[in-house]
Order: C-alpha cells, then sequence, then structure tokens
C-alpha cells in the first residue's frame, strides 16, 4: 500500500474509533460540548469549515481515482485472457488493490459526514439540555416565591390591604411566568426527544454500515479465492 492510501486507511481507523465514542454512551453530551468549547478546538472553529471542504474535496479526488484504476484494471482482465498466466495474475492484483482503495476512500468520505452530523446533533443536544436545568431552576426560584408571598399574604391580610393588591399583582405575574417557562421547558424536552431521535438514527446507520463493509469485504475475499482458483485450474 503506497503511503497516500496508508493516511487514508489510517484516516479511516481514526473516524471510526471516533464515530463508535460518539455514539456509545460513554462521553455525556455536556462533557463533548465542553470538549468541543476547548481553546484549541476553538483556535480552529473560524476555519473549521474551510479544513472541512478541504478534506472532503481530497477524499472525492482519492475516491474519483480509484474508480479510475477500476475501470482501468478491470478493462485489462478482460484483454488479457490470452496472455501471460502471470501478467493476468498482476492484473487481478492491481484491480483488487484499487477496488481496496475505493471501498477505503467511499466509507472515509461517509464518514466524515456522518461524523460532522454527530457533532451538530450533540452539540445541540447539550445546549438543550442545559437550557433545560436552566428553567426548570428558574421555575423552582419562581415556585419558591409565589409561596413565600402567599404565606406573607395569609399571615398578614388583615393589616396590609394596600400591601395584599400589590403581592397579588406580582403573584399574578410570577404564575404567568411559571405558565410561560412551562410551556418553553415543553418546548425544549420535544426538542431533545427528536435530537436524541436522530442520534439514534445516525447511530443505527453507522451500525448497518459496518455491517455491509464486513460483508462487502467477505464477498470480496471469496471472489478473489475463486478467481486465483479457477486461474490456478
Amino acid at each position: 500500500m503506497s503511503l497516500q492510501w496508508t493516511i487514508i486507511a489510517g484516516f479511516l481507523y481514526a473516524e471510526i474509533i471516533l464515530v463508535l465514542l460518539l455514539v456509545l454512551p460513554i462521553i455525556s453530551p455536556m462533557k463533548w460540548q465542553k470538549i468541543f468549547k476547548s481553546r484549541f478546538l476553538q483556535t480552529l472553529h473560524n476555519q473549521a469549515s474551510i479544513y472541512f471542504f478541504g478534506l472532503l474535496v481530497i477524499l472525492i479526488l482519492c475516491l474519483l481515482d480509484a474508480i479510475r484504476e477500476i475501470r482501468k484494471y478491470s478493462t485489462v482482465g478482460e484483454i488479457s485472457d490470452r496472455a501471460h498466466l502471470d501478467t493476468e495474475m498482476q492484473g487481478n492484483m492491481k484491480l483488487f488493490r484499487a477496488q481496496r482503495n475505493f471501498y477505503i476512500s467511499g466509507f472515509a468520505l461517509f464518514l466524515c459526514l456522518v461524523i460532522r452530523r454527530l457533532v451538530i446533533l450533540i452539540s445541540s443536544q447539550a445546549t438543550l439540555l442545559a437550557q433545560s436545568v436552566a428553567a426548570m431552576r428558574q421555575a423552582q426560584s419562581a415556585t419558591t416565591t409565589a409561596k413565600s408571598l402567599l404565606s406573607q399574604k395569609t399571615v398578614g391580610e388583615s393589616a396590609q390591604n394596600d400591601s395584599n393588591e400589590a403581592h397579588d399583582k406580582v403573584l399574578s405575574e410570577l404564575k404567568h411566568q411559571l405558565k410561560e417557562l412551562e410551556v418553553k421547558n415543553q418546548e425544549i424536552e420535544n426538542k431533545f426527544t427528536k435530537e436524541k431521535a436522530d442520534k439514534e438514527a445516525i447511530k443505527s446507520q453507522a451500525e448497518a454500515l459496518a455491517k455491509e463493509y464486513d460483508r462487502l469485504c467477505e464477498e470480496h475475499a471469496k471472489c478473489s479465492l475463486s478467481s486465483g482458483d479457477k486461474k490456478i485450474d
């Protein structure tokens, strides 16, 4: 394997490990959010889109090059039916390498898009969790204040008629705010459920992709062995 494809294969293995870390419930979304907001990643944030699209261009070029090699050596294999056995085996070996490079670059390109989507979903989930916690604390504070005002109103009802009117007004405002916070909290919970469902869908797609990749590798190995046995016969 050349240096170019060795680097791409290493990048593919790193992507698989990163996808597993993002999908498995090992690290919470809040911790991922802290990692994403670290100083090192923040320095790269302004140019992240440039790096990402540059990486996509490189992977697409490698994928097109692998497709070109597959078409090239597939044509050579068809023409060299009457050629020497060594030449034919070399052509099959080059075809196998081209197909291997095609799978490596294709899966690397796909996982690159999957990782970007997972990072966006995890960041959104962490933001929703933080908003939900803040809304719950605000609602609890408003409830405590309302209960305190109600108790004060009950104790000093006979001597504080004017202040009771002010208390009633504040209490009604707090109840209104509490209702708004409950509606907002419900909306946040709905968004969180949707983001969680999207994450589960990405997880199932990644697992199906891994299974399909293993199946394709097994079928390719079987085809290579059968073609080699036929050529030797």
